[in-house]
């Protein structure tokens, strides 16, 4: 597939159809469930459609994934008994970098799109109201353009993260930087922390404001021990 490293070493092997570039993270994508070409490209923002394509390719000519062509000829993605194998690999590498990558390297790359993406997977439903619920977050230090997004839950149909105004009455703002939410999803900080410090305002109903470190999800590393500061 692309020049190698000229070893039989099942290491080598392996590193020549894993290794490429975006390749560990679109198999983050696929092991954390998304299936269709838009679904990885939200959790790929800065991947270009084209390159996306061609890793995919990579990856289903060497056995990692499928590709089914469902109606409407949307085509879905899906790890195949190779690409399942793989799954505790790339979460492992997650565990690994909670603990051992220092958490100012680690904010150093922001990216609210990215977030947001996170955050609808993750998000726990069960501490919320069993109705529609719209929420709204500011992150106030970006251009004004880019300083909005929605997450809009609806016991039936699930989580929906939104780019735009998805047009309901919210019921929850919550206005901070996007280094302070990102810090909070990661388990690095806490809402109770950033609320007190005056990081992060919750505007809007009172019950929801209350539980959000319930419902917010969080990582799935954000449990894992820091062995870095």
């Amino acid at each position: 597939m692309r020049g190698g490293y000229g070893q039989f070493c099942p290491i080598s092997m392996a590193s020549e159809v894993l290794c490429a570039r975006w390749t560990p993270l679109l198999l983050r994508e696929l092991s954390c469930g998304s299936i269709r070409f838009n679904d990885l490209r939200r959790g790929l923002p800065r991947m270009s459609p084209s390159l996306l394509s061609k890793r995919l390719g990579e990856l289903e000519a060497a056995g990692v994934i499928t590709s089914v062509t469902r109606n409407k000829n949307i085509k879905e993605y899906r790890l195949t008994q190779a690409g399942e194998e793989l799954r505790p690999l790339v979460m492992g590498i997650g565990a690994w970098g909670q603990r051992w990558v220092e958490s100012e390297l680690s904010l150093s790359n922001l990216d609210p799109e990215l977030l947001i993406w996170d955050m609808h997977r993750s998000l726990n439903i069960d501490p919320l109201p069993d109705h529609r619920i719209c929420l709204q977050f500011v992150f106030s230090n970006l251009p004004k353009a880019r300083q909005n997004y929605w997450l809009l839950i609806d016991p039936q149909s699930g989580v929906e993260a939104c780019y735009s105004d998805p047009g309901h009455e919210v019921d929850l703002y919550a206005d901070c930087h996007l280094r302070t939410m990102t810090a909070i999803w990661m388990g690095l900080d806490t809402v109770e922390k950033a609320v007190n410090e005056d990081r992060l305002e919750l505007t809007g109903t009172r019950a929801i404001a209350a539980r959000m470190q319930e419902w917010l999800g969080l990582s799935p590393f954000a449990q894992e021990e820091r062995m870095v500061g």
